[in-house]
Parts: C-alpha cells; structure tokens; sequence
C-alpha cells in the first residue's frame, strides 16, 4: 500500500517521543498512571479512572510487540499491578474510580469498564505479564458479568437493578475484550461471548435502513430516538466496522456487508467537509449534532481505513481506502503537533481551533491501535 512513510514517522513518533514521555512523566511511582499531561509536560494530580488504567497497561504492551526497546514490560506490570490491587470489589466487578494512593472513590461497576479490564487481561497474558494467574481473573469476571448482567434475550445490562437505556459502545468493547482472548487461543468463554455481541451487533443495534449503529436503545433493543438518543458517532461507525471484520477472520463469521454499510456511513455523513476530519456525531439521518472532532475518531478511521484496504482485491477500492487511511493519517498529525513531543490534543473545534487542554492518557490506546496496523502496512511491523 506504500505508506512505508507514514509509517516511519509513527514509529519514530512512538518510540522516541510518546512511549517515552509516558512513561518517565505518565507513570507515578507511587503506583498507577495519571490521566493526563499538561501540554507544558507536568502530569495531573486527579482521581484515577479505571480505564486509563487498563489502556496504559495495554499501550505500553503493545508498544513492546513493536519493538519498542524501553522498559515496556515494567510499564505494563505497573499498570496491571495497580488495577489488580485497587479496583476489584468484593462481588468480582471492578469500580470505576479511585484516588491516587488507591482508596475507593466511586463503588460504580460499568460495563464499559469492565470490557477494558478483560481487554487488559488478555494482552498482559499474552504478552507474560504478572504473576497472577490472570486468565482465572478473566473467566471470573465474565462469569460474574454473566450473571449479574446478563440481558434476557442477548447482550448485557448497565446495571442491576437495570438502568435504561442500554448502551451500544460498552458492548463493541467488550466483544473487542473477547476478540482479545480468542486471538491468544482461548476459546471459553469468550468465542460465545462474542458471537453473540456479534449477532447483537448485526441484528439488533445495527438500523436496516441506514446501516449505521446507534449509541442508545430501550430495553428490548429498540432505538431509544429522544434526545441524545438520535446520535450516531462517526467514530463507533468505524470501530464497529474494523470489529466485524475481525470476528470475521477469529469467528469465521461474514458480516463484511454490515461492515462496508458502516464504512459508508461514517464517511458520508461523518466527515467535515473543511477539516476533513471524523466528527462526534451526527443525527439518525447523518445531519451534524456535535461537529467537535475528537482525536480517537481519527484513530479509529485510520484503523478500519487500512484494514479494509488490505483485504480488498478490488484495485479501485483499495486506493480509495488508501486515500482515507491517508487522510486520517494527515489530520491525526495536527493532533499530535504540539510543543512536547509525545502529547497530544484532543478537541478540534468548529471555528478551526484546538481546545486547550491537558492531553488525556485515554487517547493513547485509540493512537496504538491505529499506529500498530499503520506500522504493518507500511512494512515495520
């Protein structure tokens, strides 16, 4: 595909800037990460979300398994130590925050955060993290979602007692989590957990007449269409996409025709026409509703624009999904065009400007996701 280019400059980005900085200012010594870096360098003392936890641990694996030389595994071990020892509450779920020494904040199990701790499980056990037997850990926790959350006809609740309305993005991570453990060759329980959000995905959350995947739905799956439930992000139309395609090659299952629909969508109706970015989201019938462009959408068109263009034998499509892998490659460097190397900005706004903001340790797990993929197809990986 001849981006062996972009795919000097994300390699050397990582290597000599962002995996570094986050890292040597990004961890605490005390334990954990912190959420974000000042765009000045200095991190942020603020209450510690489960997921930035979890995605560090994941970042600094996956950073190892391109090579990066600097001490990835002590990373990851900091990280997956620190979510082990702090986040897990009696019953088996684990809570969503807690303060920096580790003391209990919010009690809150979400689904969402659940997804990345199974996520982080399964690549610290691939990569030979721990000394904790961590796919028991995992088997737990699924078993405990299962049985705590289970929905009556397929997919999972928010909470118990349940909460409406029911949510699409926790469930595309958490078929993401169980796609993990698949690919390390371990198929129970987590190959059904995923066929069914998989069928999920493709019979219930996906809208026939428009092919895109809401964020919201009542109880029995419906789209739940009072505001804010109209939104489609433009960035899960992606991410849904890449993972059809990759339950596809892991399950055997063909769901390409839902994923080109959801391509199709999120590049339609998802792309501002002066920034050429990927928005926050847009209406039922693809009208801008928050033309804010996020870094992650970025990340995630990317991601699915190269993994598209490798599986296509058809010559005109895969340039054209060269030239959307391109595209995003582009705007996603204005993100990370900032006085430190190795940060980044989050928020592009409608006027043209860049919210001025700590860069938030979430976005690098979106930024390795993408990059790992960039860095294959341009022959460095």
């Amino acid at each position: 595909m001849k981006l062996e280019a972009e795919a000097r400059w994300a390699r050397e980005w990582l290597f000599d800037a962002a995996l570094p900085l986050w890292w040597q200012v990004g961890a605490d010594p005390a334990g954990g990460f912190f959420e974000k870096i000042a765009l000045d360098g200095k991190p942020v003392i603020a209450p510690r979300r489960l997921r930035v936890q979890t995605r560090q641990t994941y970042a600094f694996i996956e950073g190892g398994r391109l090579g990066w030389q600097g001490p990835w595994r002590e990373a990851a071990e900091h990280g997956l130590s620190f979510f082990m020892s702090h986040y897990r509450r009696a019953d088996g779920l684990y809570r969503c925050l807690v303060a920096p020494d580790g003391s209990p904040l919010d009690e809150t199990a979400d689904l969402y955060d659940q997804a990345f701790v199974l996520f982080a499980l399964a690549h610290a056990r691939g990569a030979g993290v721990g000394d904790t037997d961590l796919l028991a850990a995992a088997r737990s926790l699924q078993a405990e979602l299962t049985a705590q959350r289970a929905h009556p006809v397929i997919g999972f609740e928010e909470a118990t007692p349940r909460v409406l309305p029911l949510r699409s993005n926790p469930h595309m991570h958490l078929l993401e989590a169980q796609l993990a453990w698949v690919a390390e060759g371990v198929s129970k329980p987590f190959e059904g957990v995923a066929r069914a959000i998989v069928e999920l995905g493709a019979t219930r959350l996906l809208d026939p007449q428009t092919g895109a995947i809401g964020e919201y739905y009542d109880g029995d799956w419906n789209f739940a269409e009072g505001a804010p439930g109209a939104v489609r992000e433009p960035g899960h139309q992606f991410e849904w996409a890449y993972l059809f395609r990759h339950a596809g090659d892991l399950l055997g299952v063909d769901h390409r025709a839902a994923a080109d629909r959801l391509y199709a969508f999120g590049t339609r109706f998802g792309i501002a026409p002066d920034r050429r970015a990927a928005i926050f989201a847009v209406d039922a019938a693809g009208t801008p509703t928050d033309p804010r462009a996020r870094l992650w959408a970025q990340t995630e068109r990317l991601r699915t624009a190269l993994v598209f263009a490798a599986a296509t034998t058809d010559a005109v499509a895969r340039e054209s999904f060269v030239a959307d892998a391109r595209e995003a490659f582009e705007v996603l460097k204005m993100y990370l065009d900032v006085p430190v190397a190795g940060l980044w900005r989050d928020q592009w706004l409608a006027d043209g400007s860049f919210l001025d903001e700590a860069a938030p340790a979430s976005s690098f797990y979106h930024i390795l996701s993408a990059f790992v993929v960039l860095l294959k197809a341009g022959g460095l990986a």
